[in-house]
């Protein structure tokens, strides 16, 4: 507990939880107002954890769209404090479990990432193990028995105090306008602890899989395991469900299902579709691109132009960083329809209706967006496959 509560682990855990952004919580303080006093603020929090009479604040729950659906989903909002607190109790809890984490693990550990689990998948299935136990875990972070994962940390912590702190978060109240309750079971929503308390009760799973040969990529909830032969997956199913049973944890009835990754139809993983050797992006990720350009590029928008592509450009870069590594034609035509969409705007400020067309090609060619510096998807991804050639 002494090393959670130094002054320079708090400073730290500040800068972290200032870099991740995030609004206030239930006491209406900002990461700029905390950051205001903070030698004042991050003094308090140390005085409190060591003299033990830090308690952690309500939860702020607030629901925020879903990217092209009409419905929402729940986000918790701790305070500014304790994120700090969480984020320096994670600093310290962290590399005592990463040394024994497995392999198969890639979410929300140092130096690992999406992108090293893709890569994972796309040489398994390369080496032929196609058929594909497609698990789905239903609501995972909200049913997590909070019991079963204390006794999972006490097996490397025994601190008393550091574990009191993390019963503290998993007791932690959700105020929702003026209702207030207290979760019976789940790891806090919006929690800066809570990826690595999610970790630490995936792992034993992780490990029973790899010692019985099974190849398991997971990344937080998210999971595969890739045999060669569909008897192997079948088994292996059949090992996830008693150990998720045995956990006080349920797969999804309609969403967990066994795929050969060779025939039509395939998996998602981590945003990407795998299918029949290739990938490309799911289908809700497309879906949300279109809904978050078509936002960008309505007939109404009344930016400058220069504008208007400067805040694409945002949006189409990131999503190309992340599915670069697609089939060509991923991007073909989501390039055409932006340029269409673009020259609508153009069109309605010549003066003429209806969408951009026909002679538009030739009084707005693909060079008038270039020389405007609009991001060209397809022409960057022939550039990637030229150089990985090289």
């Amino acid at each position: 507990m002494d090393k959670v509560y130094a002054k320079a682990t708090l400073q730290a855990a500040f800068e972290r939880v200032k870099a991740n952004g995030g609004g206030p919580g239930v006491d209406h303080v900002t990461i700029e107002m905390f950051e205001a006093h903070r030698e004042e603020n991050l003094t308090r929090l140390h005085e409190s954890l060591r003299d033990g009479t830090y308690r952690p604040q309500p939860i702020r729950r607030a629901w925020i769209p879903k990217p092209g659906r009409r419905e929402k989903r729940p986000l918790g909002i701790p305070t500014v404090r304790d994120r700090v607190v969480q984020a320096a109790l994670r600093a310290v809890l962290e590399p005592i479990f990463e040394r024994d984490f497995a392999e198969s693990s890639y979410g929300f550990r140092p130096r690992r990432g999406t992108k090293d689990a893709l890569r994972r998948v796309d040489a398994l299935l390369k080496a032929g193990y196609v058929f594909v136990v497609d698990a789905d875990l239903k609501s995972y972070f909200d049913t997590i028995p909070p019991a079963l994962l204390m006794a999972r940390v006490k097996t490397k912590v025994s601190d008393g105090r550091v574990l009191a702190l993390l019963e503290a978060f998993l007791r932690q109240d959700v105020m929702e306008g003026l209702a207030t309750w207290t979760p019976e079971q789940g790891t806090p929503q919006g929690a800066v602890i809570s990826p690595l308390l999610s970790n630490i009760y995936l792992d034993p799973l992780d490990h029973v899989l790899a010692d019985r040969g099974y190849e398991l990529v997971r990344y937080a909830d998210d999971f595969v395991v890739l045999c060669r032969t569909e008897e192997q997956a079948r088994r292996a199913l059949e090992e996830v469900k008693a150990w998720t049973a045995s956990a006080g944890l349920a797969l999804h009835p309609e969403k967990t299902r066994i795929v050969d990754a060779t025939r039509r139809g395939g998996f998602d993983f981590l945003g990407y579709h795998f299918e029949r050797g290739m990938h490309w992006p799911r289908e809700k990720a497309i879906q949300n691109f279109r809904t978050r350009i078509r936002q960008l590029t309505r007939r109404t928008n009344g930016h400058a132009f220069a504008v208007i592509v400067a805040d694409v450009n945002r949006v189409v870069r990131g999503w190309f960083e992340y599915f670069k590594h697609s089939q060509s034609n991923t991007f073909e035509f989501a390039v055409r329809r932006m340029r269409m969409r673009l020259r609508s705007i153009l069109r309605r400020r010549s003066g003429r209706r209806g969408r951009g067309r026909g002679r538009d090609h030739q009084r707005w060619p693909n060079a008038f967006f270039q020389a405007h510096g609009l991001f060209s998807m397809d022409a960057a991804h022939t550039r990637l496959c030229h150089s990985s050639r090289r």
